[in-house]
């Protein structure tokens, strides 16, 4: 495992979205991350930027969260909460970003210098479009990520009735449902969640997509997932870069069973 050194020195970053243009030699990134629904976002973002900056480069060190890799000392140094994703970036002086979001912020900042992801500060709507994305990333954050996180624990921890908990696993399912619902009221006239017209692909469709995507997961059909939101992961799976992202560090079983089929339920595990 390749840790790179972490400095002190911490520039200020957060002025406006995308400000700083790439630098002319780059160093590859280190990205730790896992192939979960948090753990894709990270290199759907990079894949994405990669496009327009094809200087962009990174490093994937996979890590084995069942084995608590995340947990370690040396992981504990970039991330002190210990969970992944996470960045280390040397053309900044090694400094190290932890949070799903936060990440997502930071690698639009530094590296979308033509607000691909974003908007210039020249369009007079760009400070509402940027709130707009920033709304959509806290409500994919602190929402669909918390909820259907936990549904997945408690459905996929239900061995054989043994740590069954009916009320927590419905509570969590029911409370997913009903985001998507929201997410519904968003999406039925829109093909992106933030953007002038039918929108834009932005930060916000990759906060929340991974997630929505592996519905199945958590033991949510197809067919219980609102029309407008299916026809919007949909669209994302049209992305190149969006599946490419999936399929880092590698491309596990949720993602082939997902892609292989759309309404693919995960079945619970057996005692």
């Amino acid at each position: 495992m390749i840790l790179p050194s972490l400095r002190s020195s911490t520039p200020s970053l957060f002025r406006s979205f995308s400000t700083s243009r790439a630098r002319s030699i780059m160093q590859p990134l280190q990205v730790y991350t896992a192939g979960t629904p948090n753990g894709w976002t990270v290199p759907i973002c990079l894949e994405e930027l990669k496009k327009v900056n094809p200087e962009l480069k990174w490093e994937i060190h996979p890590i084995n969260i069942g084995q608590n890799q995340q947990k370690e000392d040396w992981f504990l140094k970039i991330n002190p909460n210990g969970r992944i994703p996470a960045i280390v970036d040397p053309n900044n002086g090694d400094f190290a970003v932890f949070e799903t979001s936060a990440i997502l912020l930071y690698l639009e900042k530094k590296y979308d210098p033509d607000h691909v992801l974003s908007w210039p500060s020249s369009n007079p709507q760009a400070d509402n479009l940027r709130s707009e994305v920033l709304q959509w990333m806290f409500f994919a954050h602190g929402g669909i990520a918390a909820m259907q996180g936990q549904a997945n624990h408690f459905r996929m921890q239900g061995l054989g009735g043994k740590n069954y908990i009916p009320y927590a696993l419905n509570r969590y399912i029911d409370e997913t449902k009903r985001l998507y619902g929201v997410l519904d009221l968003r999406l039925k006239d829109r093909d992106y969640l933030v953007g002038e017209g039918r929108g834009k692909f932005t930060l916000a469709d990759i906060r929340a997509g991974g997630w929505v995507f592996s519905h199945g997961f958590a033991g949510i059909p197809r067919s219980e997932v609102p029309d407008s939101v299916n026809k919007w992961v949909d669209r994302l799976l049209e992305r190149d870069a969006f599946v490419a992202g999936l399929k880092t560090p590698s491309e596990g079983p949720i993602v082939k069973n997902a892609m292989a089929n759309r309404d693919w339920v995960a079945e619970m595990p057996k005692e």
